[in-house]
């Protein structure tokens, strides 16, 4: 379109324009079909003259409005050359911002810049927004990790949202959507309701599913949703990300309930260094399972604990780890012949504090594993290599205290004394909690004592090498598991019967079997040096090594009913090391969240929901503050998380009116009439009842 330069009337702020619509666009395209969009035009400026003839439109009147015009139908050509169509309802929403920035407001945003902002493209429909503070809340979305949408029934809150997360999905943002709202709706209870729980939770979530329809292909829909990749719930439901209260967790103090946890407590995370808790979130009893892997370690969790998994698929394509729920996984766990999910192991060792040990812990190894600690004679353990016969030396001076010039009894008996294992039988042996916890360095010189004297390498033929050491210990073979464990390795067991076996022989007598033989299996990540005898670490490294230890996910069976708490912890994976150093977490990372009708949560909920943030993970929350069904007295969470994170970094507030509905126009209407009143009475509490559900925002 070309403009001729405005020509002033003689009256005092008269103006005329003229201009041209190029011959690619149809004056109809311009106009409106029976000129519907030029009426829109000339009811907004009824002081304005507009003749049209053939493609020549011109405008004559005051100065202000005829200026205001023009810029119309410049916005309407950019509009237009996009191929985008106009329609009555985008000109007045162009004449509104238009009018609002020359009224001083000040938007930078011009209506064309609005109007052709493409969100999504889905079966021939496109989303976008169609209103200045909608574009601005988008644009917010894009920017900030959290984003609080507050205003009426209508603005589009939730679609738009809907559709930034369907577009972040696409686009390999994220890995997942979740999408919840609180099932707390006019005075209602579950309980209460009719019909199966699914039946009593889905009307809550019908408008959910209703604009993931509009934006996916219906058909894909249940498959995501089967994969996790898609999740739609309460959000009481998204609570019970949760572990029994007496469940174990690694602290760098050693073990822990997790019932015992506080804010602020460390925990050990996946790389093994301590981490805090940044909440404590009780659950009450919920239903319990026991997830095994196959090297025996197992937890307990709830059904919709979370867990970081991949399948022998996602490994060989180089996709990420997924998330997944104790439940989906159940009567999923074999793929074929092999296990399906994988476990995520120990990044490096666990990070105890440094603690003072009284002897050589290689030597410690040494006597624990083909020792005589009985105190009926001199320590002493039998070995054919000098290597490990010259560490009691080591030990003896460092046993011996300063100052001693004396020593009436040997000082490596004493120490075995304080560490009470004097007296202890090859049965009856263990590690002390001194070497247990210990840093990396103290445990692994441990170990390898152990293993150089009563382990040994097994070499299969096309497989990396496993180590093997066996006791009649339960104690000491449950202290190697757990050695071998923080370390980063994995370590399955066995029994051999003492009953049945044949004899050995000492000193050319045959010698029967008392006490059962455990044998546990060893695999160590690489680095980790299991021998320090150099003739078996050249040979073990010449087997190949130890591999890469894996974990797979062997059974998810039922445990009963049990008091839960969840947690969630400060790393960046937000993995902790429950019981038998299983990583496990309840936080969502690489998600986008949507929190529906967050005006009927309670303070409570929604701080337990934005706590559960995760890392590269986005929140988008929703609301009405006028429409709140919380029962009589219930502060809503939605009004008090204002006045808490207004101004936090990187959370947003982006606050629409009935000027961003975009129902039909009545509705507006009807939302500022309420708002009048609620003004003019004083009744502006919340206390309101109102519909709920999905703004249009399709165009073609």
């Amino acid at each position: 379109m070309t403009q001729t330069p405005a020509a002033h009337t003689p009256a005092q702020g008269q103006a005329r324009a003229q201009f041209t619509v190029p011959a690619q666009h149809p004056m109809v395209t311009v106009l409106g079909s029976g000129d519907s969009l030029l009426r829109v035009i000339e009811k907004a400026f009824p002081g304005a003259d507009i003749h049209v003839r053939g493609n020549e439109i011109s405008i004559a009147g005051d100065s202000v409005d005829v200026a205001l015009i023009s810029r119309v139908f410049e916005e309407m050509m950019l509009v237009l050359r996009t191929g985008q169509p106009m329609t009555e309802d985008a000109v007045e929403r162009s004449i509104a911002m238009l009018k609002a920035s020359e009224g001083g407001e000040g938007p930078t945003e011009t209506p064309a810049e609005v109007l052709t902002q493409n969100i999504l493209s889905s079966r021939g429909r496109t989303i976008r927004p169609k209103t200045l503070n909608q574009k601005r809340y988008v644009d917010a979305i894009d920017k900030h990790t959290i984003v609080f949408g507050i205003g009426p029934a209508g603005t589009g809150k939730t679609y738009l949202a809907m559709a930034k997360a369907v577009q972040a999905l696409q686009s390999k943002q994220v890995n997942r959507i979740i999408l919840t709202r609180p099932a707390v709706e006019a005075g209602e209870r579950l309980g209460f309701l009719p019909g199966t729980l699914y039946e009593k939770i889905d009307p809550y979530l019908r408008p959910l599913y209703d604009a993931l329809h509009d934006m996916l292909d219906p058909d894909s829909i249940p498959r995501l949703m089967a994969a996790g990749t898609i999740e739609v719930a309460p959000l009481a439901y998204m609570r019970g990300r949760a572990q029994p209260v007496f469940t174990d967790v690694l602290t760098p103090d050693g073990w822990r309930p997790i019932g015992d946890l506080q804010v602020g407590d460390l925990v050990i995370g996946s790389n093994g260094e301590p981490t805090p808790v940044l909440g404590v979130y009780p659950q009450g009893e919920k239903d319990i399972y026991r997830v095994t892997a196959q090297d025996g370690s197992s937890t307990l969790c709830c059904g919709e604990h979370l867990w970081t998994v991949r399948t022998r698929d996602d490994e060989r394509r180089g996709r990420p780890w997924r998330v997944l729920e104790t439940q989906e996984m159940i009567g999923n766990l074999r793929a074929g012949r092999h296990r399906r999910y994988e476990l995520p192991m120990l990044t490096a060792p666990v990070c105890f504090p440094e603690r003072d040990v009284p002897m050589d812990p290689y030597a410690l190894g040494l006597l624990l594993g083909d020792g005589c600690p009985t105190g009926s004679t001199t320590p002493a353990f039998a070995t054919e290599d000098p290597e490990p016969a010259m560490a009691p030396e080591a030990a003896l001076d460092r046993a011996k205290a300063p100052g001693d010039v004396i020593t009436l009894e040997n000082p490596v008996t004493r120490v075995l004394r304080e560490l009470d294992l004097l007296r202890t039988r090859p049965h009856t042996t263990f590690v002390p909690d001194v070497y247990l916890r210990n840093t990396a360095e103290v445990r692994l010189a441990v170990l390898q004592g152990l293993l150089d004297s009563d382990g040994g390498r097994v070499v299969q033929r096309d497989r990396t090498c496993r180590v093997q050491f066996t006791t009649t210990s339960i104690l000491l073979r449950d202290d190697v598991v757990a050695l071998v464990r923080s370390l980063g390795g994995v370590a399955y067991t066995r029994r051999r019967a003492a009953a049945g076996r044949e004899p050995g022989f000492a000193n050319g007598r045959e010698t029967g079997h008392r006490h059962d033989a455990h044998v546990v299996d060893i695999r160590l990540p690489e680095g980790i040096e299991p021998f320090r005898l150099a003739r078996e670490r050249d040979r073990y490294h010449a087997a190949g090594g130890g591999g890469r230890p894996v974990r797979f996910i062997d059974s998810i069976e039922p445990a009963g009913r049990e008091e839960c708490v969840c947690i969630q912890v400060a790393a960046e994976d937000s993995l902790y090391v429950t019981q038998d150093h299983l990583l496990t977490h309840n936080t969502l990372n690489d998600a986008f969240i949507i929190l529906d009708e967050a005006q009927n949560t309670s303070p409570e909920q929604m701080k337990m929901f934005l706590t559960r943030l995760g890392f590269d993970s986005k929140i988008v929350i929703t609301g009405d503050v006028t429409q709140v069904d919380l029962p009589d007295g219930q502060k809503s969470g939605l009004r008090q998380v204002q006045e808490i994170l207004e101004g936090v970094e990187d959370v947003h507030f982006s606050r629409l009116s009935s000027h961003d509905v975009v129902r039909h126009k009545l509705v507006g209407r009807i939302v500022d009439a309420y708002e009048k009143y609620d003004s003019k009475h004083g009744t502006q509490n919340g206390t309101h009842k109102g519909g709920r559900g999905k703004a249009g925002h399709k165009g073609k």
